[in-house]
């Protein structure tokens, strides 16, 4: 038998986590990127992308959420690699993924290049060969009407840089982290790196990433800023699931109680805030980027 104060105190977390539920993280179609139809493709090309997308939607979910593979030879081979968020468990890394292929397949479905972001995964292919290579691309989305205090920016630049160093040390070169700003509550920070380039591109990827934070994103109170090798997130709200990173294997461990875990998520958001995307050319056309956003 449970315990009176114990189920006290589980009703009352639940109540606790319910007030902030419409913050809850949602996996949100993100961008896309294609390179020019090329309708001469040969036969076999089409075919190995098929194998490809499978191989990635089947193993990247079962491989700590990272997979890279080559399917083909000469000018029909096709490299390719899946990437979902670090905190993601491997089912919902398993649907992101899903619906990665699908949008790649329906926009995308004469181009040898193509790049598409969720909320949750990151897909990858292409006929040129990009595995350990640092691509400098990246794009941010903000919230353009929700400012933060000055004295929380100044500490913000501090935590999220410091956020910054620590992933590429990580065995997924992934980090999350809390500020306490005190009065103006928390905030969260987290940053990722593609698995396929080295630790020392990581830090530059992120190092880079954190001067579009300085120059493009400023005082805003949440921002995401998306690239072809590393991420970072930043929100006044938990926007990651709770884990642990053991240091041995890097293997995820959810924290989480269950049952309250699968309460809450039977919650739906109504009213979120639209975000905003702006574009930073550091390596690319920022124009080939189209970013869709749910309400």
């Amino acid at each position: 038998m449970v315990d009176f104060d114990v189920q006290t105190f589980i009703v009352f977390l639940v109540f606790m986590l319910s007030l902030g539920i419409c913050h809850a993280d949602r996996n949100l179609y993100s961008g896309l990127q294609c390179s020019e139809a090329d309708n001469s493709s040969e036969s076999s090309f089409g075919v190995n992308l098929d194998s490809l997308l499978d191989l990635l939607t089947q193993k990247g979910p079962l491989s700590k959420g990272f997979f890279k593979t080559t399917v083909g030879r000469s000018s029909g081979k096709i490299y390719g690699l899946m990437q979902c968020r670090g905190d993601v468990s491997a089912e919902n890394c398993a649907n992101c993924t899903r619906e990665s292929v699908a949008v790649a397949l329906h926009d995308c479905s004469k181009s040898k290049k193509v790049q598409v972001w969720f909320t949750w995964c990151f897909l990858r292919y292409s006929n040129e060969r990009f595995f350990g290579v640092w691509d400098q691309s990246s794009a941010a989305i903000v919230n353009e009407t929700d400012f933060d205090d000055a004295s929380v920016v100044s500490k913000a630049l501090t935590f999220i840089s410091e956020v910054a160093i620590t992933a590429p040390k990580q065995p997924l070169m992934f980090h999350a982290a809390v500020l306490d700003a005190g009065q103006f509550g928390k905030r969260y920070g987290m940053a990722q790196c593609t698995r396929d380039i080295s630790r020392t591109d990581c830090s530059h990827c992120l190092d880079t990433q954190l001067m579009t934070f300085r120059t493009t994103i400023g005082n805003k109170r949440g921002w995401e800023v998306y690239g072809s090798s590393c991420s970072m997130w930043y929100h006044d709200y938990q926007f990651y699931s709770n884990f642990s990173i053991t240091a041995n294997d890097g293997e995820l461990s959810l924290t989480s109680i269950i049952v309250i875990v699968m309460f809450v998520s039977s919650v739906h958001c109504i009213g979120a805030s639209r975000l905003s995307l702006q574009g930073v050319a550091t390596g690319i056309t920022m124009a080939v980027l189209v970013f869709i956003f749910v309400p």
